[in-house]
């Protein structure tokens, strides 16, 4: 039976129950619980500087206003990145490469840095959609163009994070099928390629981390502009 290179994609399912709710769940169950105890263990101090470097790091362009988003964004990253390592794993599933889900994220988030924006500010909101010093005969296109990439922002939030690991999943597999199929006829070009699979995972590995980092990064950068 032939199967498909994309069939990893599809969303699992047991007696006809789709199993992606617990593939989202079960990261947060892999996190140590910081207890009441003045004195924590290594693993929870440094999970907990972790988190305050980069909490810090997010935090450091916006105003005191913008800092009510630190425990959602952070929140967001710690979860994408748990998420896409976890589907680095043989015999997983990674939802964050269904389109549908990162757009679950990417939408609401967006609109509410919109509305918030809209709410506090509607001059510098609408602002944004007219360049200073743009010509009379140029505002009309100028409104359309800004109105549409403030629209496209969504969109280009959940397909960046839905192709990149997309993309990085489906090398993987060509390059593995490419070792079994290599190691019986000739050994040597596939311990080569196989060496090519490894770097290639250390890389996908820093994939995983830098695309959820720059999602809530970008988002960061939206809100910036509304608050």
């Amino acid at each position: 039976m032939m199967v498909s290179f994309f069939d990893q994609f599809a969303s699992p399912l047991y007696l006809g129950i789709p199993l992606i709710a617990i593939a989202i769940t079960l990261p947060w169950v892999l996190y140590p619980t910081p207890s009441s105890r003045w004195i924590n263990n290594r693993l929870i101090t440094v999970q907990g500087w972790l988190i305050n470097r980069f909490t810090n790091q997010l935090m450091l362009p916006l105003n005191m206003g913008g800092h009510k988003w630190a425990l959602l964004l952070v929140s967001l990253m710690i979860f994408l990145i748990t998420i896409n390592m976890l589907g680095l794993l043989p015999y997983t599933f990674t939802p964050t490469t269904q389109l549908s889900l990162n757009m679950g994220f990417a939408v609401p988030l967006w609109l509410a840095t919109v509305i918030i924006g809209m709410r506090n500010q509607p001059t510098v909101a609408l602002g944004h959609l007219l360049p200073e010093g743009t010509p009379i005969p140029l505002i009309p296109v100028l409104i359309i163009i800004e109105t549409i990439s403030l629209f496209i922002r969504p969109l280009a939030l959940g397909v960046r994070l839905t192709a990149n690991l997309t993309a990085g999943h489906l090398l993987i597999q060509l390059i593995a099928t490419a070792v079994f199929v290599l190691l019986p006829m000739m050994p040597t070009v596939a311990i080569l390629t196989a060496t090519v699979l490894f770097l290639l995972t250390l890389l996908e590995v820093a994939v995983a981390m830098i695309q959820a980092y720059v999602f809530v990064l970008l988002l960061s950068l939206y809100l910036q502009e509304n608050v």
